[in-house]
């Protein structure tokens, strides 16, 4: 397949906008600066990893208001979407193409994060700067459904192509590397959970999908 150089629009949102955005995000790493106890600088990258995700789920559904209600995914790269994509170290893709929406790749970035550290523009954004999974069901949404989510997760399988298929009844868990085997989830009604394993279970259950095929921000071929 044919990858052609990705389209980067030139207009970002409205300054007032952009403003906004980044002033929550500066005022997140100014109060991360000044508080030192462990347990509420935990809470509070969490809930700005809950503000990331929800920046997000409504940057797509611009993206989609400007697409026929259709999400970068549904799109073929001709028609200016990112279908050939859904697949393998391909993730990015599907953001980068909203870097009009998003504004900034800071957004994709969970400061909760170990190893991976946020990109400072689009053009060099790939998954190595990118903390989240995006299921790729989205053409069965319900309000229920997952939609976007930590990347920390483990099935006890593994990540075929990129993509983690996980039924109803899988042994989902947490891992360690974010959120201290907790996670956050972005559901396809715009709102947005923290959950542990037992609640991540019960999420994927009640998704309204027998099966969600999310693809993760692996690094590689």
């Amino acid at each position: 397949m044919k990858i052609s150089p990705p389209t980067i629009r030139n207009h970002a949102l409205t300054l007032v906008e952009l403003c906004i955005v980044i002033a929550v995000i500066t005022g997140f790493a100014i109060f991360f600066a000044l508080v030192p106890d462990r347990n509420v600088r935990a809470r509070a990258l969490s809930v700005q990893c809950l503000n990331n995700l929800k920046q997000t789920g409504m940057a797509l559904d611009t993206w989609s208001a400007d697409h026929g209600e259709k999400f970068p995914m549904e799109i073929s790269q001709t028609n200016g979407g990112t279908m050939e994509f859904a697949y393998g170290a391909y993730e990015w893709r599907h953001f980068q193409i909203m870097s009009n929406e998003l504004a900034t790749p800071i957004v994709l970035h969970c400061p909760s994060e170990k190893w991976r550290k946020p990109a400072t523009n689009f053009i060099s954004f790939n998954n190595s700067n990118l903390s989240y999974f995006i299921n790729l069901d989205y053409s069965r949404p319900s309000p229920s459904a997952i939609w976007l989510g930590d990347r920390n997760i483990t099935a006890g399988a593994p990540v075929n192509n990129g993509v983690l298929e996980l039924t109803t009844n899988a042994p989902v868990a947490w891992t360690t590397e974010m959120h201290r085997k907790q996670g956050n989830l972005l559901m396809f009604d715009g709102s947005v959970q923290r959950v542990d394993k037992a609640g991540l279970r019960n999420a994927i259950a009640n998704s309204g999908s027998f099966t969600n095929r999310l693809q993760m921000p692996i690094l590689g071929p």
